[in-house]
């Protein structure tokens, strides 16, 4: 008879950890689409600047997607310097800052700015620029 009472209360006790953890299941569930569609926007920021922006003398940025990596992933063709070996086509991720790529004067990040952030006079009245350093910076034509 004891031993039936302590198999009884055994089971009734793994019924009801186990009866825990499945309530701890339901309420980890993943947000409904509806809700994930507000966290990671459709579009990014960074989308926006896809296209060809134009530097001083002869410096040029076309920012492209990377459709074969997928979404927020970008390809570079850059004019970044007035020597012959300042040029080249560079990966570019999305990141919380703009797109951050590497070229091989070490990683760079390039983000949004106006003429004045790029400290270049021949930009200083433009107000849609992209900038990787003060004196380095593309602007729409």
């Amino acid at each position: 008879m004891k031993k039936t009472l302590f198999i009884l209360s055994t089971l009734a006790l793994l019924s009801a950890c186990n009866k825990e953890a499945q309530d701890s299941k339901v309420t980890q569930k993943t947000p409904p689409a509806s809700v994930q569609a507000t966290l990671v926007p459709e579009t990014l920021p960074t989308d926006q600047w896809v296209g060809k922006w134009i530097g001083v003398e002869g410096l040029n940025l076309t920012i492209s997607k990377d459709a074969t990596i997928g979404r927020g992933h970008y390809v570079l063709s850059m004019q970044y310097g007035l020597d012959a070996d300042a040029t080249g086509t560079f990966k570019g991720v999305a990141s919380e800052d703009g797109i951050s790529f590497t070229r091989p004067d070490g990683p760079q990040v390039l983000r949004a700015g106006d003429g004045e952030a790029t400290g270049l006079k021949w930009l200083a009245d433009k107000k849609d620029c992209l900038v990787v350093n003060t004196g380095e910076g593309y602007c729409r034509p």
